[in-house]
């Protein structure tokens, strides 16, 4: 994530202070000029970057400050708040309700990555088990729909379209009444990209927006123009009423910083941000855990939802068989699906204090799914007797396995396995 070369260079920055013997002015002045180039890098506007600097100083007056302060830890505490300020509307976001219709209507740039961040959502959402869907009224560009209709049937979401209808607003007001008659609680709607200075895609956008009268318009913005996101947010804005902002491909480009903080001054939440390009590579944006997983302090209460989300704790019946020395491979498939569940591993290491977003790199991460998966193929080829050959687990706690699938050739619980399979099963199982 390019973002985690701004969290370094920030970080790099603060550390000066624990190296340094005596906390002055001086040291103050090179920390807080080695920040400001950090951010300017990053594409953030000079202004906010010279508010920031200026904020840290009024805190921190070295004459006025009681000697028996902790200098250091006021220092960085400052930074920190100013930093979240950075990225912080003060603005909350619409949040949708449980058990009623939640009209959500993308707009955005062309190019900006709607369609893909439509899915992702609704992706996000059902995962959470809220019945979600997509309606596609981007009938500007070609193949809109076709893209939307392979990604929400890849994600197994309900989906609405059409190829014969031009007017996106009949498309958009049919595809919303039909879910809201079924049912779904999250319907989200795709339009077409537009420009600030397009007039007649604005006034379509608007036709739209009081056709379906959508409880939050989500702005989408590519991360990769930077600060001048300022600009483009504010002039929808102007037109429709932008109740928060999804910031794409963060992942990929130095000018995030600047897209965030740009964002922000515009008084719109972000809400998501998009850290890649697989389905479950949208992050909720909250700004205390943004910062310091930024500066490598983790985010423990968001691995702590995470963890919950899962619901380990009703699979009492599994602690128990661990308890009595019994671990089948139906057990670790289950395991292997709750793992998978979290997201991706990179994501779950930067909410670990200590570690960055970065620590595994993107070839090393997917080549961890791929044994995962591999390993989740070979369970899927075994009968129910297979699944239930178990891992025989001793009081030293070394454990003895007696199952394989090689190909279509199946080997019956308490067969002797060969030393390579097993190797390559207990290699497949670390990694």
């Amino acid at each position: 994530m390019v973002l985690a070369d701004l969290g370094r260079k920030i970080t790099s920055a603060l550390r000066s202070l624990s190296n340094a013997t005596v906390i002055n002015e001086e040291v103050l002045n090179s920390m807080l000029k080695e920040i400001c180039a950090a951010l300017l890098e990053a594409d953030v506007n000079i202004k906010l970057v010279k508010k920031l600097r200026e904020n840290v100083r009024q805190v921190i007056d070295f004459d006025e400050m009681a000697s028996g302060l902790n200098k250091r830890r006021m220092i960085q505490s400052s930074v920190y708040k100013e930093l979240i300020k950075l990225v912080d509307p003060g603005v909350k976001a619409h949040q949708p309700q449980k058990g009623k219709p939640n009209v959500i209507m993308f707009v955005g740039l062309q190019g900006s990555g709607k369609t893909t961040t439509c899915t992702k959502l609704a992706y996000h959402y059902l995962k959470k088990n809220w019945k979600a869907c997509l309606v596609c009224a981007d009938t500007f560009r070609a193949g809109a729909y076709d893209q939307l209709k392979q990604n929400a049937t890849k994600a197994r979401i309900p989906f609405y379209g059409s190829y014969t209808e031009v007017d996106p607003v009949v498309i958009a007001q049919d595809g919303v009444d039909m879910f809201k008659k079924e049912g779904f609680e999250i319907i989200i709607v795709d339009t077409s990209g537009r420009h600030k200075q397009e007039e007649s895609l604005f006034e379509e956008m608007l036709q739209v927006s009081n056709a379906i009268r959508p409880d939050n318009i989500i702005f989408v913005m590519d991360a990769t123009i930077g600060q001048a996101c300022e600009a483009q947010a504010r002039a929808f804005k102007e037109k429709v009423d932008v109740g928060s902002v999804i910031i794409t491909k963060l992942d990929g480009h130095a000018k995030g910083g600047g897209a965030l903080s740009a964002v922000a001054a515009t008084n719109s939440p972000v809400i998501f941000i998009g850290t890649g390009e697989h389905i479950d590579d949208l992050e909720p944006f909250k700004t205390k855990p943004f910062v310091s997983k930024l500066l490598g302090m983790g985010d423990i209460e968001g691995l702590i939802d995470k963890v919950n989300e899962l619901k380990l704790d009703d699979n009492e019946e599994l602690i128990e068989k661990i308890k009595h020395g019994q671990f089948t491979l139906r057990d670790m498939y289950e395991q292997f699906q709750n793992i998978m569940k979290m997201g991706p591993f990179s994501q779950i290491m930067g909410m670990i204090p200590g570690f960055s977003q970065d620590f595994l790199s993107k070839g090393s991460e997917q080549e961890s799914m791929a044994r995962l998966k591999r390993l989740m193929t070979i369970m899927d080829s075994m009968n129910d007797g297979g699944n239930q050959c178990g891992f025989i687990i001793n009081k030293l706690g070394s454990t003895a396995c007696a199952w394989t699938r090689l190909g279509r050739r199946e080997l019956r619980p308490g067969h002797r396995l060969p030393t390579s399979t097993q190797a390559s099963l207990v290699t497949g199982l670390k990694n």
